[in-house]
């Protein structure tokens, strides 16, 4: 349960969302700002994750946005993941006096998944989440420590799967019962010509995927959105990393550069 009065915020960072150590260091300034303020982050890599894949002679396919991973797939992504860029977001927060564990999916079965697949398409060893123990991550909280979350989780078997970040931190922001979902990315918004859209309706955001203007990567974080939404998270926004002052504009709804989407 989230103590009252606090805010609890899931950041989802991109793996191109922030300018190395310097955002760090402005994020990390900003999760002691306010001790009223509970902050989880959740992280992809996918250029990271490609680069990778591409140096190990592996080619890469979307599907609606999705990274397919074969068998011989899932060591490379794991490794990048819950190793290298898990590593480094833990490290330069702690280096900043902020507090962390470093968790993954797997960590006392944070996620329990089994296989995904789109439109009847087989993606490999690809997770969608099915049961969420939001307490690994409440412990953690209670213990003044942020959770910083690889997607990487298993099935029953323990069997690792390649989960996508947008959707795991969308279930885990509702099974942590988080009052704002933050999806950090390097794009200003959603956008609709020239035009960042401040705020959508979930009708307006399906309208615009239904006309083509949100598409690709895009199509999956909106269907993440609408699971979070939909699981009582009372706010979803998509923006781009705008300094120290970054959480605090959200969480006291001043005005931030960005889309907010509500129901």
């Amino acid at each position: 349960m989230r103590a009252p009065g606090n805010h609890r915020i899931l950041i989802k960072i991109g793996g191109r969302a922030f300018e190395g150590k310097r955002g760090f260091k402005e994020l990390a300034a900003a999760i002691k700002f306010d001790q009223n303020i509970e902050v989880i982050i959740v992280h992809g890599g996918g250029a990271e994750i490609s680069q990778a894949l591409n140096s190990g002679g592996r080619k890469t396919e979307f599907i609606d946005g999705i990274r397919v991973t074969q068998a011989e797939d899932i060591k490379i992504v794991e490794n990048v993941l819950s190793g290298t860029i898990n590593q480094r977001i833990s490290s330069w927060l702690c280096a900043n006096g902020v507090p962390c564990r470093g968790m993954s999916g797997k960590t006392e079965q944070l996620f329990l998944v089994e296989p995904l697949t789109r439109g009847g398409q087989e993606l490999g060893y690809v997770g969608e989440i099915k049961q969420v123990n939001a307490g690994v991550v409440l412990k953690t909280l209670r213990k003044g420590q942020v959770p910083v979350i690889s997607p990487i989780s298993a099935n029953e078997k323990g069997e690792s799967f390649n989960v996508n970040a947008d959707s795991a931190a969308s279930a885990l922001a509702a099974g942590a019962q988080c009052t704002d979902l933050v999806f950090i990315t390097d794009v200003p918004g959603v956008q609709e010509g020239n035009e960042t859209l401040s705020s959508l309706s979930v009708y307006k955001t399906q309208a615009l995927i239904e006309q083509g203007i949100i598409k690709g990567g895009m199509v999956a974080k909106m269907e993440s959105a609408f699971d979070a939404l939909n699981q009582n998270v009372p706010r979803v926004h998509i923006i781009q990393w705008q300094g120290q002052d970054t959480i605090r504009k959200i969480i006291t709804r001043e005005s931030i550069a960005g889309t907010t989407i509500q129901l």
